[in-house]
């Protein structure tokens, strides 16, 4: 996120979901609202991961999107198992610098599960 109002909404949605996890009140609209601001920005592929997430949490009632892997010393790469709210929260915190090349990838893999779950 790029302006200080998004950041400071950004970061008071993470200590929502750190206090409450994917319970926290008014989660979906908070997302919701901070999508808003990712348009007036004008940064697409933040605007499209925080649809995709408000629209995986409302239908599924969890998070368990695997978009993080490890790799074993040949190459393979397999899925990291982590709980709902940790898995969101990491997602929250790349947002916050979106703009850094290695954020950006991860959130496009993110991006990328998110779609193939959802669609």
């Amino acid at each position: 996120m790029k302006t200080a109002i998004a950041n400071e909404q950004l970061d008071a949605i993470i200590k929502k979901v750190e206090k409450s996890g994917l319970e926290a009140p008014k989660l979906i609209d908070d997302l919701k609202a901070l999508r808003e601001l990712a348009i007036k920005e004008q940064d697409p592929l933040v605007v499209k991961v925080l649809r995709l997430t408000y629209e995986f949490i409302s239908e599924n009632e969890c998070f368990d999107v695997e978009a993080q892997y490890e790799e074993d010393e040949e190459g393979n790469e397999y899925p990291i198992e982590i709980e709902d709210k940790e898995n969101l929260l990491y997602l929250l915190n790349l947002l916050k610098n979106a703009d850094h090349k290695i954020n950006r990838e991860e959130i496009k893999d993110y991006r990328s599960s998110l779609k193939m779950e959802l669609y």
